[in-house]
């Protein structure tokens, strides 16, 4: 069985607990999971609407991510949902999740499961503050 259990863009709202079930292992001693969600400013200026986009290729790209971590480092499971479409403030935007045999290794994959994403998948994010202006974010 491989190590990625989980993985995908969706627009509906994400589970936390599904992320915990798909990483959760009798083997792991350590199980991490980030959840990033939708906060209400961003470089100091009011946010009043935010959306997300991803590229078709966007699973895909999130899939050899996930798998490049879990050869790289001794994990157990891994797995990552992000959220597309209109969010609202306090919605979870993404939800990552790792686990390995001890807490050091579930701690490592999940930090960089999430920076990895962030900067190798293409999804991307577009604000509108209260100000009226608007801001595409991606780092790509």
């Amino acid at each position: 069985m491989t190590a990625v259990r989980l993985v995908d863009i969706r627009n509906t709202p994400l589970s936390l607990d599904e992320v915990y079930t798909a990483v959760s292992d009798p083997t792991a001693g350590g199980i991490c999971v980030f959840v990033g969600t939708v906060r209400d400013h961003d470089g100091g200026q009011a946010v009043s609407a935010l959306g997300y986009s991803s590229h078709p290729t966007a699973v895909a790209r999130l899939r050899d991510v996930a798998e490049r971590i879990a050869g790289e480092c001794d994990v157990v499971a891994l797995a990552g949902v992000h959220r597309v479409g209109d969010l609202q403030i306090g919605d979870l935007a993404v939800v990552v999740g790792a686990s390995a045999a001890h807490r050091a290794d579930a701690f490592e994959a999940c930090r960089r499961l999430i920076d990895e994403l962030k900067t190798d998948v293409p999804v991307w994010k577009h604000q509108t503050f209260e100000s009226g202006d608007t801001e595409w974010v991606h780092p790509l």
